[in-house]
C-alpha cells in the first residue's frame, strides 16, 4: 500500500479502549500538509449521520480546509436532484460525481464539463426481461431527473420524490424509451444473490453492479467501467491533484474504486469489511465526526 505516513498510531489516545480498532497513519516529519488536496466526500453513511444531516464538527472543519485552500467536492450514488442540498449547504463550487460516477457535472460552471454515461435502453430492457424469472418487489430506472417504476409503490415514491422529478408507473418493457443512467432492482434479500449472479454471468461485460446497504435489497445498475473514481479522476486532473493529495472516505461497496484510486482512501468505521480491507486508514464512525477528526488531524487544521 502506498502510505504517506510511516507509522499507525491509536486514534485518540482518549478513546483507546472503546474505539482501538480505529487506527491511522500517523505523519511523517517533514510532510508538507499545506499543499493542495482534493477532498472527495461519499454522503450516506460518510459525512452525514444516520438522521441525514451535517454534524457541526464535520462542516466546521470543512469550512476550515476550503479556507485553507483544499478543495472539497461530493462523490455519491445519488442524483443530483438529492444531493444539491448538501452542495449548497457546505458551500462548494467544485464538480461532483451522481450516480456513482454516472454522471459528473459542476453545478455553477456550464464551461467545466457534462460527463453522462447512460446504460443502453436495450440493455436495460434486456434486464427487465430477465427479472421476470425471478421474484421482486419492484424495478426502477432513473434517466436523469426522469424516474420510471414498473410498479406503483408509495414507500418507493416517497424516497425518490425528493426534487420533483418526472414519474412515470407502467411495465419497463414498454414504457422506457431513453437509457438509463441507472436501473434499480428491488427484491429480497434471498433473491438479490440469484438475480446478482444471473446479471454477473449473462451482462458482465456491459453492466457495473452493486447493492444497496440494509434494508433495502436493492441492486444498482449502472453502465461497465463507471465508478467514483471515474468521476474523481476527471476533476483530479482538472485541478492538477495527483492521486498522494487526493483524500476520499466511504463505507460501502460503491466506494471501493474511489478509496484505492486515493493516496488517503479512508473507511469510515461503519463500513463494511470489504471497505476496511481495502482502504489506507480507518477513522471514527458517521455518528463519531470520522470525516471532520481525521481531516482536522491529517491537514493540521
Amino acid at each position: 500500500m502506498n502510505y504517506n505516513h510511516s507509522i499507525m498510531v491509536v486514534y485518540h489516545v482518549d478513546k483507546l479502549f472503546s474505539k482501538a480498532k480505529h487506527f491511522r497513519p500517523n505523519k511523517k516529519v517533514g510532510v508538507h500538509v499545506a499543499e493542495k488536496h482534493l477532498i472527495a466526500l461519499d454522503l450516506d453513511g460518510t459525512l452525514l449521520k444516520d438522521d441525514k444531516t451535517i454534524s457541526t464538527r464535520n462542516k466546521a472543519v470543512i469550512e476550515k480546509a476550503k479556507a485553507e485552500g483544499h478543495i472539497v467536492m461530493i462523490a455519491t450514488g445519488r442524483p443530483y436532484r438529492s444531493s444539491e442540498m448538501y452542495y449548497r449547504e457546505l458551500e462548494l463550487d467544485t464538480p461532483i460525481v451522481n450516480f456513482n460516477g454516472a454522471f459528473t457535472h459542476h453545478p455553477l460552471d456550464q464551461n467545466w464539463g457534462f460527463y453522462h454515461e447512460p446504460l443502453d435502453v436495450k440493455v436495460a430492457k434486456d434486464i427487465v426481461e430477465a427479472c421476470r424469472s425471478f421474484q421482486f418487489h419492484n424495478i426502477i430506472a432513473e434517466v436523469m431527473d426522469d424516474i420510471y417504476f414498473h410498479y406503483h409503490d408509495e414507500k418507493l415514491l416517497e424516497l425518490f420524490s425528493y426534487g420533483n422529478p418526472r414519474i412515470t408507473t407502467g411495465d419497463l418493457a414498454n414504457y422506457l424509451t431513453a437509457s438509463p443512467t441507472s436501473l434499480l432492482i428491488h427484491t429480497e434479500e434471498d433473491q438479490l444473490k440469484k438475480i446478482r449472479d444471473h446479471l454477473s454471468e449473462i451482462h458482465a461485460e456491459v453492466i457495473e453492479q452493486r447493492s444497496w446497504a440494509a434494508p433495502w435489497h436493492v441492486i444498482e445498475i449502472i453502465r461497465s467501467g463507471l465508478n467514483k473514481a471515474v468521476g474523481l479522476k476527471k476533476a483530479a486532473d482538472y485541478y492538477g491533484i495527483p492521486a498522494e493529495r487526493i483524500v476520499a472516505f466511504g463505507d460501502e461497496d460503491n466506494d471501493l474504486e474511489m478509496l484505492e484510486y486515493a493516496g488517503h482512501g479512508i473507511a469510515m468505521g461503519n463500513a463494511i469489511d470489504q471497505v476496511k480491507n481495502i482502504a489506507k486508514g480507518v477513522t471514527f464512525s458517521n455518528e463519531e465526526d470520522g470525516v471532520g477528526e481525521y481531516l482536522a488531524d491529517l491537514l493540521n487544521l
